[in-house]
């Protein structure tokens, strides 16, 4: 990792760019060229019924595929965590409860897909004239949606196992297999779009097969009978690490979903019906994909370069590279706006002909107005990867989840109230440009205070004397509330029993070792917001807070196997859990104590104080509950927790020291 680690920082930012974006532009192609392909042939060999049809059954593959990138990739990153932590079997335990979740929901969703698929396409807008062609073209989807949830999945921990050649040779042959079928199921045995249907799921086998046969390789981990079953606990981890993916395509669901209503709603009162709306904003949509993969493709291969240069403090390369992204993202965006604006109607023809000049007339309004503002996609796309890649949280979710939900949605029902079919149209734009208005704020006001950081170190330097009065090994975690005193507790304890503490020293190594600045560090080892989830993307592999916490745990691990000691916080107690010769503490105290506390210390006023004690306990809360799946302050978790006001911090650690004599049999 450290070699790796030296290439981010030092290695010529435009070479990073191309080999980790290239394998994920890649892989976001195939997955989009999969759906169009259809469209391609159907269009010729059906019409365009037959591709509205493809359109209003679209969001059941859409869910299908939120549930198995959520635990394909929630799988991926606990096994890329326990591995980090040396526990093998725990690895593999959630390669087999991503598998094992993926096949119960794919096996329920297609049963409920072939039972009520006339009511489910209802929801998705079906009209009279689509749902013939949508009923069989979705019952023989439904039957092959076990096939393409597990190969997905799979897909995600084949990449994570470290094959990710494997894993898009998988995917690509299934692609090349489906253009061969397509034609044969759709022109030869003129099956139309149930041949197209069955050309689908045949390629999905062929995926699905490879990647079944790929279990046996695993490097990482290993996989028998005898391990296949569900763990309450994993199952709950591993659907956590991988919610992101799936709210990021749902929400593509709830747009499509809301989309094909509003389409065949205020198309049936306009020259273009019902239909023709459906099936040309489809083909527009999915084509934009094409643009989109690409933008996504280069800001998600950026994603390690921003996250390790912006822990390390190269302000400078973090700016370089987003320049990089932000220009080639804005190229490719407007190439594509050159195309969308000149040639619609060669673009539609793609698709196949139609002898009515609605159809036309339709896709030219369509690709010109609601693709008006895609241009903006090079920028807001990537805005919401970057502060994904350093750890921004919020800004992460906002930008992501803003135009689809936030303002797309809205903007189509408001806008076709008043306008029809064009206000439907106009949505796109108004939400493109108001996604890129929020995004190009943010990203002003982050460039403007990078590597301005206004955090002060409260980690204690270790200036305790050691000479070391216990008659036998000895480590002391010290968990503490914000505002407890826990931190100078701990200093106490360890200069009573003639131990070095760990606290800055801890900052400093993790600092040597992974070339993150102590600022960043400091500022994120132990502190994980609610949000911080939608940060995990798989193609960039661990994120920097996941590398802090399992250096820090090599880091515990070999101290406490070195000397006796006092370490502060950083989940400790749960990293040493196994250890006979550790004593766990757990220091609190009342609000009104902490709010004390703080403001005599840190200068704050009272209501910051309590808002600053509620945000650090919640952040630390998380941090906890994210890496040991336990609660951080129940009590269970730990041998002592005293209220440090009730004797005050001396008298604290002068009890604590009595109770560590008594309980170890040490003499001090």
């Amino acid at each position: 990792m450290e070699n790796e680690e030296n290439i981010l920082g030092k290695e010529k930012i435009g070479k990073l760019i191309r080999k980790f974006s290239i394998p994920c532009i890649i892989s976001l192609l195939v997955n989009s060229l999969y759906n169009i392909v259809d469209q391609v042939f159907i269009g010729w060999g059906v019409g365009y019924l037959g591709n509205g049809a493809t359109n209003v059954v679209f969001p059941i593959t859409m869910i299908a595929l939120a549930f198995s990138l959520m635990f394909g990739d929630g799988a991926s990153s606990y096994l890329s965590l326990k591995l980090g932590e040396k526990k093998k079997e725990e690895a593999g335990n959630g390669v087999i409860t991503g598998i094992i979740l993926s096949t119960i929901v794919a096996i329920l969703l297609a049963l409920g897909t072939l039972i009520f698929l006339p009511q489910i396409l209802n929801i998705f807008g079906c009209t009279d004239a689509l749902k013939s062609y949508a009923l069989s073209y979705g019952y023989v989807i439904a039957i092959g949606i076990p096939f393409m949830m597990i190969g997905t999945t799979l897909n995600s921990i084949i990449r994570a196992d470290g094959s990710p050649k494997y894993s898009m040779t998988s995917m690509v042959a299934g692609a090349i297999l489906n253009v061969i079928l397509d034609p044969i199921f759709i022109f030869v045995f003129k099956m139309g779009v149930q041949g197209a249907a069955i050309a689908t799921i045949i390629s999905q086998f062929v995926t699905f097969f490879l990647n079944i046969l790929y279990i046996k390789k695993l490097k990482s981990v290993t996989i028998t009978k005898d391990k296949l079953k569900l763990n309450a606990t994993t199952s709950r981890k591993v659907t956590v690490l991988g919610i992101s993916s799936f709210i990021t395509q749902m929400s593509f669901v709830f747009v499509v979903a809301t989309e094909n209503n509003l389409l065949a709603e205020y198309g049936a009162n306009s020259s273009f019906g019902s239909e023709i709306p459906i099936t040309v904003l489809g083909i527009v949509m999915k084509i934009s994909q094409i643009l989109n993969s690409i933008i996504i493709g280069i800001a998600v291969g950026a994603q390690p370069i921003l996250g390790y240069n912006y822990g390390a403090g190269k302000y400078d390369r973090v700016k370089k590279t987003l320049k990089i992204v932000l220009a080639t993202s804005l190229v490719i965006s407007t190439i594509a706006f050159i195309l969308f604006q000149t040639i619609p109607d060669k673009l539609i023809s793609l698709f196949g002909s139609s002898s009515e000049k609605e159809y036309i007339e339709f896709a030219c309004l369509a690709f010109r107005t609601y693709l008006m503002l895609c241009i903006c996609n090079g920028i807001q796309i990537p805005s919401g990867i970057f502060f994904q890649a350093i750890g921004k949280s919020i800004r992460s979710a906002i930008l992501s989840l803003s135009r689809q939900i936030l303002f797309l949605i809205p903007a189509m029902i408001i806008l076709g109230k008043l306008f029809g079919i064009h206000g439907v149209l106009f949505a796109g734009p108004v939400a493109d440009g108001l996604a890129f208005l929020i995004s190009i704020t943010l990203i002003f006001v982050e460039l403007k205070h990078l590597g301005k950081s206004t955090v002060s170190s409260q980690a204690l330097i270790d200036d305790t004397s050691t000479d070391n009065k216990l008659s036998k090994h000895v480590v002391i975690t010290v968990s503490r509330e914000y505002g407890s005193g826990g931190r100078y507790i701990g200093r106490l304890i360890a200069d009573i029993l003639g131990i070095k503490l760990y606290d800055k020293d801890f900052i400093i190594k993790l600092a040597k070792e992974t070339g993150l600045s102590e600022a960043y560090i400091e500022s994120n080892e132990q502190k994980r917001d609610a949000l911080s989830l939608l940060n995990n993307g798989y193609y960039a592999g661990l994120n920097n807070s996941d590398e802090l916490f399992l250096k820090e745990s090599e880091l515990i691990k070999q101290i406490a196997d070195k000397e006796s000691c006092v370490i502060i916080g950083r989940c400790a107690d749960f990293i040493l859990k196994d250890r006979d010769d550790v004593i766990k503490v757990f220091i609190y105290s009342d609000m009104e104590d902490k709010i004390k506390r703080t403001t005599e210390i840190y200068g704050l006023s009272k209501d910051k104080a309590k808002k600053e004690i509620n945000r650090i306990n919640k952040l630390r809360a998380n941090h906890y509950k994210y890496y040991t799946e336990k609660e951080w302050a129940n009590h269970e978790n730990y041998d002592i927790c005293i209220n440090s006001d009730t004797l005050g911090v001396e008298k604290s650690a002068e009890l604590i020291c009595k109770m560590i004599e008594e309980k170890e049999k040490v003499i001090i």
